[in-house]
């Protein structure tokens, strides 16, 4: 039988490595994105930075095998609770700010909408799902009447990338000043009531 990140059966001990790998990546990568030093991830698992690349084939092996836990479950209930709400105001409001607030608590999101490791298929689909929702909300808003006329899906990749390298690379506000700065955000782009 293969082991669950879909290897070669494994002996008892490297499998309890493997999983101390996983649990251990779950938590940093939660914590610090998806950019957290290796070296990190192993001492977390007490193993060596080279059995996570025996194991797991290094990094971009590691985010496909833990990004559902870590990121991809928060990006798509974000979406199908935005989806349940009947109202597109109301829909676009509370995607921006579910979305805002999941970048500020969980660092790897923004990896994820940077486009950081282009060499993850997971991570690439994440994004893509997350694209095709922008666009269908954008044109949602617009039928509607409540998004201002020029505002586009290119604009809208663009507030949650800006977003995101902010959050990266840039000063981390207070979270009294994020939220703040996510108010002015929807009321620059929603129409008028």
């Amino acid at each position: 039988m293969p082991d669950s990140v879909g290897g070669p059966i494994l002996r008892s001990d490297a499998r309890r490595n493997v999983d101390r790998i996983l649990r251990a990546a779950v938590q940093v990568f939660r914590e610090q994105g998806f950019s957290a030093p290796l070296e990190e991830v192993a001492a977390a698992a007490e193993v060596s930075k080279a059995t996570i690349f025996n194991r797991l084939g290094g990094r971009i092996g590691l985010i496909d095998a833990v990004i559902d836990e870590v990121v991809a479950a928060e990006l798509q209930t974000v979406i199908e609770d935005a989806q349940s709400v009947v109202e597109v105001r109301e829909r676009i409001r509370s995607y921006i700010g579910a979305l805002r607030d999941l970048q500020y608590r969980l660092p790897a999101v923004n990896d994820v909408l940077l486009q950081e490791y282009g060499d993850s298929e997971p991570l690439l689909a994440l994004c893509h799902a997350g694209m095709t929702f922008h666009d269908s909300l954008v044109a949602q808003g617009h039928a509607a009447g409540v998004l201002v006329r020029d505002f586009t899906p290119a604009d809208f990749q663009a507030l949650a990338r800006d977003n995101a390298l902010v959050l990266k690379h840039g000063g981390r506000p207070s979270r009294a000043d994020y939220d703040r700065r996510t108010a002015f955000v929807l009321d620059g782009i929603c129409a008028s009531a």
